[in-house]
C-alpha cells in the first residue's frame, strides 16, 4: 500500500471517529451478560445490514456442535444463544481472506454500588470510557467494524472475502466461536482485538471449569459434633487444588513460551453454595472452579490430576473418606493456543502484516507477549489451521469494577486494523 493510501485511511478513521466512540457507548449500554445478549445481537445485525454486508442471524443448535474438536460441556439448551455474522464478499477475490471476531458478552458486574457510576451508562472521562464490557470487548467490535468503515470511506473495499463476527459465550466456553466455524466460516486468517494493550499476543493459557459437590451430615447446630459440616470440609479440598496449581506452576513443568512469566497458571474458586438454614450444620456444598492449562497439556491428564488430588485430599477426612465429593465439568474445556508456535508460510505473513500496520501507526515495533488468559483464538488456530492474531486496545479493570478502555488507544487498533485489512486482503473499489 502506498503512502498516499495509509495517510487516507488513518483520517478516514479520524473523520469517523466521533461516531465510532458513540456507537460504543451504545454498545456499552446494552447488558449483555451470557443469556442477554439478543437485544445487543440485533443492533450489531442493523449495523451489518446498514453497511451492506450479508448478515446472518442464527441461534446456536448445541447438537450442531457437540462432536465438533474444541466443544465445551454445557448445561441446558441454547435457545438464547445468538450469534451474527456480516459477510463481505469481494467481486475480485484476489487478495487473502479474514475473520475479524468478538464477542458479545460479557461477565456479570457485581453490586452496582462497588462502581463509581451504574455499570450500563457508559462515561467518558478524560480520554477514558467506563462501563462493564467498554473493554472487554466492545471496543474492538466497534474497532472491527469501523475500519471497514473507513475502507469504504475511502471508496475501497477489501478485495477478499472478510466475515465480521459478533459471537457469544466467549467467558464461558467459546462455543460461539465454535458455531461459526460449523457454520462454514472459514479464512486465511483471523484478528481478534481483545483488550491486551496493542500487543500481539503469542501465548495463550487454556482453562477448565468443574464444580466439586459435597455432601455433610446435617444436624442441629446445638449437637454438630454428631453432623458433618459440608461447607467446613470444602477447605481441605480448596487447599489442596491449591497445593496442585503450585506444582503445576513449577519452573520445570513450564513451556518455553511462559519461562519468563512467574505464575502463568491460576486457580481461582469463583464461586461457592451451600447449607440451607444458620442454625442447622450444613448438609451440602458446591464450588466452582476455574484452572488455567499450558498450551500443549493434556487436558485428559490433567483433568485425571485434579480429580487424584481432590479424591486424596477427601480420604483424609474420616466423613469425606465414605462420602466422597462428585466432580462435574460445565463450561470452559479449552486448550491452550501459542500462536508462536504456528511456523507456516500462512502466520508468517499475517504477523508480519500486522507488525507493519502497527509500525505504521505507532510508530513502534509490535510488542508479543504471553498471556494468562484464553481466548476464542484457540478454535482457528488449533481447529481450522487458521492462524489468530489477538491485538486490541488498551483496558483496565477487565471483569472488575469501574472497567475502561482508552479510547485513543481504540483509535489506534482502528487504524492499525484498517491497514493490516488493506494490505492482507488487497483493496478494490466499492
Amino acid at each position: 500500500m502506498n503512502s498516499e493510501t495509509q495517510t487516507r485511511l488513518r483520517h478516514a478513521v479520524d473523520d469517523l471517529f466521533e461516531r465510532q466512540t458513540e456507537f460504543l457507548s451504545e454498545l456499552v449500554a446494552f447488558p449483555s451478560t451470557r443469556g442477554q445478549e439478543q437485544a445487543a445481537q440485533d443492533f450489531m445485525a442493523r449495523a451489518f445490514e446498514e453497511r451492506g454486508l450479508a448478515t446472518d442471524h442464527w441461534t446456536i443448535d448445541i447438537d450442531d456442535i457437540r462432536g465438533m474438536p474444541g466443544f465445551s460441556p454445557v448445561v441446558g439448551d441454547y435457545e438464547d444463544a445468538v450469534n451474527v455474522v456480516g459477510a463481505h464478499r469481494a467481486r475480485s477475490g484476489k487478495g487473502r481472506s479474514l475473520i475479524l471476531n468478538g464477542h458479545m458478552d460479557v461477565v456479570p458486574e457485581g453490586p452496582h454500588d462497588m462502581w463509581d457510576t451504574p455499570p450500563y451508562e457508559p462515561r467518558l472521562d478524560d480520554g477514558w470510557m467506563y462501563g462493564r464490557g467498554a473493554g472487554d470487548m466492545k471496543a474492538g467490535l466497534a474497532s472491527n467494524l469501523f475500519a471497514l468503515d473507513a475502507l469504504r470511506a475511502c471508496g475501497l473495499a477489501p478485495a477478499a472475502d472478510v466475515f465480521v463476527q459478533s459471537v457469544v459465550e466467549e467467558e464461558c466456553t467459546g462455543n460461539g466461536a465454535l458455531a461459526c466455524l460449523q457454520r462454514g466460516y472459514r479464512a486465511d486468517a483471523a484478528l481478534i482485538p481483545e483488550p491486551f494493550a496493542e500487543s500481539l499476543v503469542m501465548a495463550q493459557v487454556g482453562v477448565m471449569w468443574f464444580q466439586v459437590h459435597l455432601r455433610g451430615l446435617p444436624t442441629h447446630v446445638a449437637y454438630a459434633g454428631s453432623g458433618s459440616n459440608a461447607i467446613e470440609a470444602a477447605l481441605p479440598l480448596i487447599a489442596a487444588l491449591h497445593e496442585m496449581e503450585a506444582r503445576w506452576n513449577a519452573d520445570q513443568a513450564k513451556p518455553a513460551h511462559y519461562d519468563h512469566v512467574h505464575h502463568p497458571l491460576n486457580l481461582n474458586v469463583g464461586k461457592i453454595q451451600g447449607g440451607d438454614w444458620t442454625s442447622s450444620v450444613p448438609a451440602w456444598c458446591v464450588f466452582d472452579v476455574r484452572m488455567g492449562l499450558y498450551p500443549g497439556q493434556d487436558m485428559a491428564a490433567a483433568r485425571a490430576d485434579i480429580e487424584a488430588t481432590l479424591n486424596n485430599a477427601a480420604r483424609q477426612s474420616d466423613f469425606l473418606r465414605n462420602n466422597m465429593p462428585e466432580i462435574t465439568y460445565n463450561g470452559f474445556m479449552a486448550e491452550g493456543y501459542a500462536l508462536a508456535d504456528d511456523t507456516g508460510e500462512t502466520a508468517r505473513q499475517a504477523i508480519a502484516t500486522l507488525e507493519q500496520a502497527h509500525g505504521a501507526i505507532t510508530g513502534q515495533a509490535l510488542d508479543k507477549v504471553a498471556i494468562t488468559a484464553t481466548t476464542d483464538a484457540r478454535f482457528f488456530g488449533l481447529y481450522a489451521d487458521t492462524p489468530a492474531l489477538v491485538y486490541g486496545p488498551r483496558a483496565e479493570a477487565i471483569h472488575g469494577f469501574n472497567e475502561r478502555v482508552d479510547l485513543e488507544s481504540m483509535r489506534r487498533v482502528t487504524q492499525a486494523t484498517a491497514l493490516f485489512i488493506a494490505n492482507w486482503c488487497g483493496v478494490e473499489p466499492v
